[in-house]
């Protein structure tokens, strides 16, 4: 068959189609939610993309904004003959006029039932984060460092800040009063496992008990050593919850899933990110991005075409580690659908039952 775009320069594949009849097809639930995606309307940009920021991370130069049909038409070409759902919310960046694209991510997830994270200005006061809260269709609220200030050469310009400076009080106070959701992606080059961002999650769930508090990224333990060094010290908190997108480490997997259990874990992908084509490598405390198409993070590390050849999706290779993690961990059915469904839909049934008295 002819290979389907998706989103960017990523497309659907004869050999991706065999990847999930052979390793996915019988493994993956018939509902799924996919609790971490973004979808953007691209005329909202305001500021265009520099090519020092593409050369500063990959992650600037993978991801284009995907709209919600596009998102849509995907999900029923990546997922044939499964129903999908998503927590939705923009891409977290001030070279967007974000009220605009808030805007038009509560429309039209709206019109698909998708509930929405709105993404959060920490500069805004308590009346304005209500007025935001009580928007149809959300139920909660997306921070980000990225978002205290914008540079136009580095999206990391505060990524030492603490995680207060940009999900401030004000607005834990409303989501606890109103028991909202908040997915939370910790700062820090240490990532989860820097004292302050432990210190200030225990914080935050002493302060504020009501916050549904999604961890995302696993707290962007993406390398076993990162994970072992974090999640214990969370993990015996029993209201605390952790997304999975953007992780393809099987042995981060197999840790999580046995250290938290499948009842607090939720499947997300962090597209459009992972319709990325290729594989990911690790070292002790950090990872690289393989893929086959020509980028500056990639430029000379290409590998041989025949590897290349063999690719397929980024979001295929971490559903394949999942499985296995799972495999290897004697998980249930049951588990297997609280991680792809039931534990994101009882989560959000429950703040939409609460939303009925949000003022």
């Amino acid at each position: 068959m002819e290979p389907i775009w998706l989103n960017h320069v990523w497309e659907y594949r004869d050999i991706d189609r065999a990847f999930w009849t052979d390793k996915l097809e019988e493994f993956m639930p018939d509902r799924i939610i996919d609790a971490h995606v973004h979808v953007d309307d691209p005329s909202t940009r305001i500021v265009e993309m520099t090519e020092a920021k593409r050369k500063q991370y990959w992650v600037a130069e993978v991801c284009e904004p995907m709209r919600a049909d596009e998102l849509e038409r995907a999900d029923a070409v990546v997922y044939p003959n499964r129903t999908l759902s998503h927590v939705t919310m923009a891409l977290p960046n001030l070279e967007f006029d974000m009220n605009a694209d808030n805007a038009y991510v509560r429309r039209e997830s709206a019109a698909r039932d998708w509930p929405t994270l709105t993404v959060l200005d920490p500069h805004w006061d308590a009346d304005r984060i209500a007025q935001e809260l009580s928007q149809p269709g959300v139920i909660g609220l997306k921070p980000y460092y990225s978002m205290i200030s914008n540079d136009p050469d580095t999206r990391d310009k505060h990524i030492e800040a603490d995680i207060f400076d940009f999900l401030p009080h004000v607005a834990l106070e409303q989501l606890d009063a109103r028991g909202g959701w908040v997915t939370l992606h910790v700062p820090k080059a240490d990532r989860l496992g820097h004292p302050s961002n432990i210190a200030q999650v225990r914080e935050l769930r002493d302060r504020y008990p009501n916050v549904v508090v999604v961890i995302a990224h696993f707290g962007r333990c993406y390398t076993i050593a990162h994970a072992k060094a974090a999640l214990p010290q969370l993990a015996a908190d029993e209201g605390l919850y952790w997304d999975c997108s953007a992780v393809m480490n099987p042995d981060v997997y197999r840790y999580a899933l046995d250290l938290i259990g499948p009842q607090r874990i939720l499947y997300g992908t962090d597209n459009p990110f992972f319709y990325m084509r290729g594989r990911r490598t690790w070292t002790e405390t950090g990872y690289f991005n393989f893929t086959s198409a020509d980028f500056h993070f990639n430029r000379d590390k290409h590998e041989p075409a025949d590897v290349e050849a063999g690719y397929t999706l980024y979001l295929y290779e971490q559903l394949a580690a999942i499985r296995g993690a799972c495999e290897d961990l004697s998980l249930s059915r049951d588990d297997v659908n609280d991680l792809f469904y039931g534990n994101a839909h009882r989560l959000i049934e429950q703040i939409r039952s609460r939303k009925t008295t949000w003022t």
